[in-house]
């Protein structure tokens, strides 16, 4: 028994698709222990807020792209609100992707590639906030899929305003 159709075409595959990280850096980066700088009074109980953003571009080489994680990390005292640090940092990964269709470039390059850096940019922030004072800020796993969908709600949510 054969695998091909009845007209004797072979069966479309599925294209290949292939992925490698080119490089992976810090683009920017700043911490800020306002706890030593200011001082906080009694037993300083942390409360952190962690911001994530993505960004996708297109480099100028074909089939790269540069995907940055951005992440904006601000802990408080849980009791009075005092800041005790601030890190804002941007980390870039440069990838060579072929093989995905057009329709499902955007989604990849903000799911796939930023799950790919996301253990090395933990890395960084456990040791930067180590050095910085403090105990190692060990980062819960980001879930970029669910990410993706709320930026996408958000977004259809936004045209729907504007459109009103």
């Amino acid at each position: 028994m054969s695998d091909t159709p009845e007209n004797g075409a072979a069966p479309a595959q599925a294209p290949q698709v292939t992925s490698r990280v080119l490089a992976q850096y810090i683009r920017d980066m700043s911490f800020e222990n306002i706890l030593a700088q200011k001082g906080v009074q009694g037993d300083a109980q942390p409360e952190i807020q962690v911001q994530v953003n993505l960004d996708a571009r297109k480099r100028s080489a074909d089939n790269q792209y540069e995907i940055i994680t951005k992440l904006n990390i601000n802990s408080k005292t849980k009791e009075k609100g005092e800041p005790l640090f601030i890190l804002e940092i941007e980390y870039a990964g440069v990838f060579h992707v072929e093989g995905v269709p057009e329709e499902q470039m955007h989604p990849y390059l903000l799911i796939e590639c930023p799950r790919i850096t996301f253990p090395f940019l933990r890395r960084i922030v456990s040791d930067v906030t180590r050095d910085g004072g403090f105990p190692p800020l060990n980062l819960e796993t980001i879930d970029f899929l669910a990410l993706y969908r709320s930026e996408l709600a958000r977004r259809a949510e936004a045209e729907k305003a504007a459109a009103n």
